[in-house]
């Protein structure tokens, strides 16, 4: 029967919605006993979903317009400390996951997004879903990994700002040159995980929803990974089609299996109608390059239908 304290021996952060409001508290305990969270928010209302709201996003929306960019970083601290330090395009997802919302709340001010990550690679893996989600929205992500022990807030406080900015800009990358070099580390040349890396990768990929992105992206992959473009190419068009199924089975649950699509914008048609329009589409492909290369000598493999073995090797004169 007795009132108490929520915020009781914590820092407060105000948390402001995009008009400058305030709508919810965070508080940081100051407390070293471990039984005690760390953070607790104010509890969830009408105007206040935690995975809904992105804290600083009020403070920073202008830079972020202004830098065309917004670094996402993981407490309330990080944000502050950054701010500080000169970075004011920042905000956070206040300790949780990124979520579907919290990133369309940002692509309203720009579709770069780059997550900044402590030195620990439990919470740097756990956060790989974080990565997809914003590769889905069909926005570009960049990752921007702290030294081991260190995060944004302890980071800033040892580096000047002219030293802050210039770490985090030749420390950038992309997310198949970061997921590649976590997992290969883990992988350290066994064929089974780099196998599984190279998927988890390609998985990824199939998640752009721009074509051109995607192709690109293959080929950095190729690149990176020492593998034909050919072979992932199969590997992104299996993980497409099997995204679009699984989303035709969630949207009609009383369905047990759906016919394979290659693409959305096909959804209303026929599987007799897709296999004319791709089959159109390799005619006119073959007569392009008879045109173009018709006194050259072309060799082609031969897959089987499951696009997995090579089942003879022919020559077209």
């Amino acid at each position: 029967g007795n009132l108490l304290d929520r915020f009781k021996g914590r820092v407060m952060f105000p948390i402001h919605n995009l008009s400058g409001r305030v709508i919810a508290f965070g508080g940081r305990t100051l407390r070293g006993d471990k039984k005690v969270a760390k953070y607790i928010n104010s509890p969830e209302t009408d105007v206040y979903h935690k995975s809904n709201i992105v804290y600083g996003i009020y403070q920073a929306k202008g830079e972020i317009i202004k830098k065309d960019n917004c670094f996402v970083v993981e407490g309330y601290t990080d944000v502050i400390s950054l701010h500080q330090a000169g970075i004011h395009n920042v905000v956070a997802s206040s300790g949780t996951s990124l979520t579907v919302e919290q990133i369309r709340l940002v692509k309203r001010y720009t579709n770069n997004l780059t997550i900044m990550y402590d030195g620990d690679d439990a919470g740097i893996k756990a956060s790989f879903r974080g990565i997809d989600l914003v590769l889905e929205e069909g926005m570009n992500v960049r990752t921007v990994l702290f030294p081991d022990g260190e995060d944004p807030d302890s980071y800033s406080k040892k580096l000047g700002e002219e030293d802050l900015n210039e770490f985090i800009e030749s420390n950038q990358k992309d997310f198949i040159q970061f997921k590649a070099q976590l997992l290969a580390e883990e992988a350290k040349g066994d064929p089974i995980k780099t196998a599984g890396l190279i998927k988890d990768i390609i998985s990824s990929i199939a998640l752009i929803p721009d074509p051109i992105m995607r192709n690109l992206y293959v080929r950095q992959c190729s690149s990176i990974m020492d593998m034909d473009e050919e072979v992932l190419m199969m590997g992104l068009n299996r993980n497409r089609r099997k995204n679009w199924n699984d989303k035709q089975k969630r949207a009609n649950p009383g369905i047990t299996e759906t016919p394979e699509q290659p693409e959305p914008n096909f959804t209303r048609k026929s599987n007799q109608e897709l296999k004319k329009r791709d089959a159109e589409f390799q005619e006119r492909d073959i007569i392009r390059i008879l045109m173009l290369y018709s006194e050259k000598e072309i060799e082609f493999d031969v897959w089987d239908d499951d696009e997995e073995k090579v089942i003879d090797r022919e020559k077209v004169n």
